[in-house]
């Protein structure tokens, strides 16, 4: 997976949009108001911090080696994931959706109910 292809998987999720906060060659993808993921390209190499379960977070630092602890995050929550095609395209969609699940489950009952009722559960936790 390639920068363009996870950008565009991940604007594929509900709600999902695109901002530039911090600098203009990082992406921040929220849902709603909320960030699930940052994209960027340093050195001709893309990465993105996704938000994890610390014991999930943990286990995928052990298997692969392009998963590294949240860069400027909250290391037990977050990691880094370097798109250098080590990475199986399903298992980076997995990470990315569930990054994006965790952080819908994370809102408050107002701000998460309105997207379970239009998405449904099976579409925002898969």
């Amino acid at each position: 997976m390639d920068y363009q292809t996870a950008r565009t998987y991940m604007l594929s999720r509900p709600e999902a949009w695109e901002d530039f906060p911090f600098y203009p060659h990082i992406a921040v993808m929220k849902v709603r108001k909320k960030m699930f993921a940052t994209l960027s390209v340093e050195n001709d190499i893309a990465k993105m911090n996704l938000k994890c379960d610390p014991a999930e977070a943990q286990m995928l630092r052990d298997i692969f080696s392009a998963v590294l602890p949240g860069y400027h995050m909250n290391k037990r929550h977050w990691n880094t994931v370097v798109l250098d095609g080590s990475i199986p395209a399903g298992e980076l969609e997995r990470m990315i959706d569930r990054s994006y699940g965790l952080v819908v489950k994370g809102m408050t009952r107002k701000e998460r109910l309105p997207l379970e009722l239009k998405y449904g559960c099976e579409v925002l936790y898969r």
